[in-house]
């Protein structure tokens, strides 16, 4: 009809000429807003909207008119009606021609979320929510809701004068965002709202009002908020972590990176990073919302953020880090893939890192006459990074699967600097040996916290080579701190029972069963295990105890090893191994040919007599229990000084000397081979002295081998003392004719090999080998010598580096002037 194109042309008194769906629509308004909607009317309208769908459109599009005209003329009673209306009709209606009634319908939402009106913005929200609860039939490929997440997201950072206002607003906002969210992620149409644009609009708008929460909390309002305040009214922090969640739940595989960054950015823009706990929250959150698949993508998200703070301050790459902790630690049980050597190698980047900026700005310092205080905060605070990185990184390690933190504990030893050894990722030279120390200190830290708990069915299997041959090259390094670390290392690969808190602190325990000490039957792969490294762990344990830098705690831990070597890998040939060195250790004290100092002295007999206090009870042989009883009775009354409960105590009165002669106070070899002289046990073998293994690792830590020098002089006595004996006795004739006689020196050759075979097939193998590497080592320095004197390196024409004061200088050599030797040229 042309009459429905001329409405506005037509007077009031010809109601019958206009179209029906007008008809309709209009009954529904009253005359007085306040009676509300007519509900007969509306019904009318909704079954003449079901029954003819194609008149949707128009009656969307004349519903939308009336609306538009009443916001203007502020009729806000007849648009909340229009409203109600249009709700009830988008529930009433889901056939195909519903596209442009849709169009209509929102259109209408966005003139009211365009107002200044707060109800009308709280109203248009409302109906658009309402909306976004429908399933629709088949997706719309055209619609876009770039103006909804803009106009949400600017209520969500409404600043109303109205603190309720505000609120309300806020909360409309909020709403609105959670049904754009719920709208488009049902929609084929999915990737729309994972769009950078939107990401970056919809995130800052929740985290915006879950850190106004925050600052709440802090401000006297503690505990998680609740989504309804107490006076009734919803509260917008509570329903923001709600969206936030809700929109992370939803979030693929390949949005996640959408979705994290914008929380990054936010906490950059805001200063969120120092204090952090408004970011620890927020990625504890993110973690516990999305799929436990997605979270190596958060986790690599972190640690690119880490990397482009490296140069920012400390307590900002803190935060960052502690983030990351928070992060792994709940990502840790579950999949974490490939990331995980990731974040140890990024971790000890930064760690470095860190001691690099604390030690270039003490050197600095230092250089400087006046030392600042701001300098000295700063040093502090490259500490609190570095603690940040360690207890991520032992965090980290200590709840991934076994199998795992193996690999984790190998790789983090590879990092560890130990002199002579390479260590590609962590320059020593740069940082001198206080920043290598620092670092050592810091990595072997980290590895007790991996270790924590690590239990293995085979010590072969958690102290491989590679891991154990680094790991005490420290351990012999003139440096009490590190030679502890390592110590607790080693407790917690081989206490695989938890005993090590039961013997804690060194003393005479007078009952050692009651202590119920928890100990299974050694495995084949254990005694095969002792077999091939238990003389590299005597040897460490006995050049540990005479170092003069050892305090209380260092007996303490060399105590708590011993017992737990007894407990966990102790067969009958490893119990007369550690008497042996029991012994070598207490006759080392009272020789002390390396002058030690006294305290040191009676340190060592104090251990000796705990341990083997401990020994005697745990193999439970009464001849042997009594024999040590008797030696600690008699120190208690003559010499105190050689037990553990005095010696460690503060101003313990020490000797000037150790009285050798006096038997009584020391464990005698002869008492204890006569108590073990039973089944089970090879008592002969006590009698021979324990010497420990000659090793490179004296070199690799820039020391000098103790046992290099007993070698040689075992060596060089054994060879002289015949001599000794032939030059005391009288040149006659009868001894001339004696040494020209050939007889006489087959006789003497007979016997020399003789004794060689008898001592190669009696003695112990590691004194036989001992004694054979200390040779070996003898012609290698002479060999090396010859070489240093007779063999000079070919000039070079790149140049000849000569040091001089301090600096290297290079003087090229042309190749003519060279002086090949004959065989050289051709």
């Amino acid at each position: 009809m042309d009459s429905e194109n001329n409405e506005s042309g037509v007077c009031g008194c010809c109601g019958p000429l206009r179209p029906r769906y007008k008809r309709l629509v209009d009954n529904i308004f009253p005359e007085d807003p306040k009676d509300g909607l007519s509900k007969s009317d509306m019904e009318k309208l909704t079954f003449y909207a079901v029954s003819a769908p194609e008149k949707l459109d128009r009656i969307g599009a004349y519903l939308a008119e009336r609306l538009s005209r009443d916001v203007v003329r502020h009729r806000y009673g007849y648009v909340v009606i229009a409203m109600e209306a249009l709700d009830q009709l988008l529930m009433a209606c889901h056939s195909q021609s519903i596209k442009p009634f849709v169009e209509s319908f929102l259109h209408m939402v966005a003139k009211l979320l365009e107002s200044r009106e707060p109800d009308l913005q709280v109203l248009g929200t409302n109906s658009f929510v309402k909306f976004a609860n429908i399933e629709e039939d088949t997706p719309s490929y055209h619609r876009r809701y770039d103006f909804f997440v803009s106009q949400f997201s600017a209520m969500c950072h409404s600043t109303h004068e109205d603190p309720e206002t505000r609120t309300r607003i806020r909360v409309a906002g909020i709403k609105g965002l959670q049904g754009v969210v719920r709208k488009t992620v049902n929609d084929e149409l999915q990737a729309i709202i994972w769009e950078p644009q939107h990401m970056d609009k919809l995130i800052p708008s929740m985290l915006f009002n879950m850190q106004d929460s925050e600052d709440l909390d802090r401000a006297g309002h503690p505990g998680t908020p609740s989504v309804v305040g107490q006076d009734g009214e919803e509260n917008p922090a509570a329903l923001a972590e709600s969206c936030f969640r809700e929109l992370l739940g939803r979030a693929a595989y390949g949005n996640m990176n959408n979705a994290v960054r914008p929380v990054l950015v936010h906490l950059d823009n805001h200063h969120l990073w120092d204090p952090n706990e408004f970011a620890v929250s927020c990625f504890r959150i993110i973690m516990y919302s999305i799929q436990a698949q997605h979270s190596h993508h958060v986790i690599q998200q972190v640690l690119s953020h880490l990397d482009n703070h490296n140069k920012n301050t400390p307590r900002v790459r803190a935060g960052i880090v502690q983030v990351l902790l928070e992060t792994v630690a709940i990502a840790a049980k579950g999949s974490v893939g490939p990331t995980v050597l990731e974040v140890f190698n990024t971790l000890l980047k930064h760690l470095r890192m860190s001691v690099d900026f604390e030690l270039g700005d003490s050197s600095r310092r230092n250089s400087s006459t006046s030392v600042s205080s701001a300098g000295r905060g700063k040093e502090s605070e490259e500490r609190i990074v570095q603690n940040a990185i360690i207890q991520t990184i032992g965090f980290f390690g200590g709840n991934l699967p076994d199998y795992q933190r193996a690999e984790v504990m190998m790789f983090i030893m590879g990092k560890v600097p130990v002199y002579g050894t390479p260590c590609h990722t962590l320059d020593t030279v740069k940082i001198g040996h206080q920043g290598t120390k620092r670092i050592q200190t810091m990595l072997l830290s980290s590895l007790i916290m991996v270790t924590s708990g690590f239990k293995s069915k085979s010590m072969a299997a958690a102290l491989p080579p590679p891991f154990l041959d680094p790991l005490f090259s420290i351990s012999l390094m003139e440096d009490s701190e590190l030679r502890q670390l390592v110590l607790e290392i080693l407790h917690n690969i081989i206490d695989r029972h938890d005993n090590r808190a039961k013997l804690r602190g060194i003393r005479i325990i007078p009952n050692v069963a009651a202590l119920k000490i928890k100990r299974e039957k050694i495995s084949k792969q254990d005694v095969a295990f002792m077999k091939k490294h238990g003389q590299q762990l005597y040897r460490h344990i006995y050049l540990g105890c005479k170092e003069e830098d050892n305090v209380h705690k260092n007996f303490e831990l060399l105590f708590t090893t011993l017992a737990t070597l007894t407990i966990e890998l102790a067969n009958e040939e490893v119990v007369i191994d550690l008497i042996r060195l029991s012994i070598a250790l207490q006759d080392m004290a009272l020789t002390n040919e390396e002058n030690m100092p006294m305290f040191i002295r009676c340190g060592i007999m104090a251990l000796v007599a705990a341990y083997l206090n401990f020994l005697s009870q745990m193999i439970a042989n009464p001849p042997f229990c009594q024999h040590v009883s008797k030696v600690i009775e008699l120190r208690n009354m003559d010499a105190p000084y050689l037990l553990p409960e005095h010696v460690f105590r503060d101003k313990c009165p020490l000797p000037e000397s150790l009285d050798k002669e006096d038997k009584g106070l020391y464990f005698q070899t002869a008492d204890m081979a006569e108590c073990l002289a039973g089944p089970g046990y090879n008592a002969e073998r006590l009698s021979v002295p324990y010497v420990p293994q000659v090793t490179d690792e004296d070199r690799l830590t820039r020391r000098k081998s103790f046992v290099d020098t007993i070698s040689l002089q075992v060596d060089i006595m054994s060879n002289s003392l015949p001599d000794k004996s032939q030059l005391a006795e009288e040149i006659t004739f009868e001894t001339l004719k004696k040494a020209i006689d050939t007889t006489g020196l087959e006789e003497q050759e007979r016997e020399k090999r003789r004794q060689v075979m008898e001592k190669f097939q009696k003695a112990p193998f590691e004194e036989i080998a001992a004694h054979c590497e200390s040779k070996a080592n003898m012609l290698h320095d002479r060999l090396a010598q010859i070489f240093e004197l007779t063999i000079r390196p070919p000039p070079s024409p790149s140049g000849v580096v000569s040091i001089s004061a301090g600096h290297t200088q290079h003087q090229s050599v042309p190749v003519y002037e060279m002086k090949f030797p004959d065989l050289c040229v051709y």
